[in-house]
Formats: structure tokens, sequence, C-alpha cells
């Protein structure tokens, strides 16, 4: 019974600190809505290339925030690869921003050790994610070919679900 309630404990301060609440105004500025241009934001990937948002119009983006130290972000990985796997030779662009305080290494490190690969930029010191008015990790935004943020999701999803191949299939056209 003790390891139960120590395991539920656990469980829920995870969660906690992955779905933190901060308020949807940072820094004055509002969160981006759906249907609406999508913030234009300069990330580095980890192999130190610089990549601009607005140079991706064209493809349909998938901007997902998450952290090594977030469960749900860990257990959604697997079907983020899959996804991405499924969208080669597509007009689809994954772009996995991690908000590491510890930057590339603890990224590259936890790659490592879990086997998980995915096409991953820094977010360290918030910008991105104050752009867009994340409340906590893991958060999605589905951007199409125009550039317009088309939809928010909050929380871990399976993304190699057939509803989500269907869905992009669509913004392609």
């Amino acid at each position: 019974m003790k390891k139960l309630l120590y395991l539920l404990l656990l469980v829920c301060v995870s969660l906690a600190a992955c779905e933190r609440k901060e308020s949807r105004v940072q820094h004055g500025v509002a969160a981006p809505s759906e249907q609406k241009p999508a913030p234009d934001v300069q990330l580095t990937a980890l192999n130190g290339t610089s990549l601009k948002l607005s140079d991706l119009k064209g493809k349909v983006v998938m901007l997902n925030f998450w952290a090594t130290w977030c469960p749900p972000c860990r257990q959604e990985i697997p079907s983020m690869m899959k996804l991405n796997s499924a969208m080669v030779g597509k007009p689809f662009q994954m772009l996995a921003v991690s908000i590491d305080e510890g930057g590339k290494p603890a990224i590259e490190e936890f790659f490592r050790k879990s086997g998980l690969m995915l096409p991953t930029y820094l977010d360290s010191n918030s910008t991105a994610g104050k752009a867009y008015g994340i409340t906590g990790v893991p958060e999605t935004f589905i951007i199409d070919k125009k550039g317009i943020l088309v939809k928010k999701v909050i929380g871990p999803m399976s993304w190699d679900s057939p509803e989500v191949s269907v869905y992009l299939e669509e913004l392609f056209k």
C-alpha cells in the first residue's frame, strides 16, 4: 500500500511539473490564437543550424514544446517518431522544441540513453515558448502551409493515430 501511495504521489508531482500553469499573457504578449498567423520564431537545431519558422511556408509544421524531465513528453515521443517517418516526402516539418535548461548536453544525453530521436531545436531562454504562450509541456501547435496556426494541443497525444494522419493529409491540400 505504501508503494502504491508513493507511486501515485510521484506521478502527481511529475504531472504537476509538466502541466504548470502560467498566465496566458506573458511579458505583455498575448498567446496566439487558432486561425491567426503563427508567431515567427527563430530556432537553433542541436547541430547548430538556425531555422526561422517563416522559412517553412508551403509545409505543414508540427511545433511541439517538450522537456526531457517531463514523463508525458517522453510518453509521446515514440508516436512522434512514427509520425515523422510516415510523413517523409510530404510537405511536413516536425519541430520538437526543447525547453530544457540544460540545453544541448541534456538533450543529447537523453537521446543517447533512451535510444529515441526527434528533429530537436533549443529554446533554453524560452523565447519561442513565450511567443507561443505555452502553459506547460507538452504543448503542440499545428501550422498550415500558409503559416496559420490551425490547432493547439495541450498534453500528450498519440501522434501516429489514423485520425492525425487524415487531419494532416487535409492540410496538405
